[in-house]
């Protein structure tokens, strides 16, 4: 089983959009896929017509795999689960903070799933704290959307420097640019800027678009609702060039 984690510690970035195309494109795939929601606010889980789990508390998230399980849904697509959000992970860090291996404890309950699905899709709240740690560790894959500008790419450079003091492996965050305005002068700059200087960068860019914004109205992956419309192209151009650098991972393995 494989770990994609959508994150940055900037909101407002396309994270979600990225987690839940991502999530669908993989099950088309043939993988069994769960998208596990872990912000608080369940965007995902709201997008995919999924209540939020009332009953799975933060304490016994970490501890409990039985009722982890009892708690993952179905969604309306063949082999894609979900693992929905409640307001109680918003004491996640507190917990952690409390726990042995605090870092390593997402980790180990995900491991735990292996036998049910090939891939687990993390939707992660913005922010840098013990959750955050927990995400780096746990995941094979740091799938970062950056909006070119230059709030973003601070925010990026942030995390390259958080994953050098925590000695963590820079080669597993892989940036990609979200919500692109081809006409904007700032976002052809910066875009030519942080590719100059980070070379790890994926080619694929997500286009700023109405259909994305619309599938707050749909509840339903871009994919699934105009698969042939810009957005919908760059989100599976984006999970074909994550499936080659993830087979690649395991064929060196």
């Amino acid at each position: 089983m494989k770990v994609i984690a959508c994150y940055s510690i900037k909101g407002g970035v396309g994270k979600t959009a990225t987690a839940i195309n991502l999530a669908y494109a993989s099950a088309l795939d043939g993988l069994r896929t769960l998208v596990c929601d872990l912000d608080p606010q369940g965007a995902s889980s709201f997008y995919f017509r999924v209540q939020p789990s009332k009953n799975l508390k933060a304490d016994s998230f970490f501890t409990r795999r039985d009722r982890l399980v009892r708690n993952i849904k179905g969604t309306d697509y063949p082999g894609l689960d979900i693992l929905p959000a409640n307001m109680a992970y918003r004491d996640f860090d507190q917990m952690l903070a409390s726990m042995k291996k605090s870092r390593r404890r997402l980790s180990q309950i995900l491991q735990s799933l292996s036998d049910e699905y090939d891939l687990v899709v993390l939707d992660c709240p913005p922010n840098i704290s013990i959750l955050s740690e927990n995400i780096f560790h746990a995941s094979d894959q740091v799938v970062v959307p950056i909006v070119p500008t230059t709030l973003s790419q601070r925010t990026f450079e942030q995390l390259v420097q958080f994953y050098k003091q925590s000695r963590l492996n820079k080669k597993e965050l892989r940036p990609f640019f979200s919500m692109v305005e081809q006409r904007k002068r700032l976002h052809k700059e910066v875009r030519g800027e942080m590719r100059a200087r980070y070379k790890r960068f994926l080619n694929s860019e997500v286009p700023y678009s109405v259909d994305v914004e619309n599938m707050g109205v749909t509840r339903e992956p871009v994919l699934a609702t105009m698969p042939r419309s810009n957005a919908a192209v760059a989100f599976s151009q984006l999970w074909q060039e994550l499936k080659i650098l993830r087979q690649g991972k395991s064929d060196g393995n």
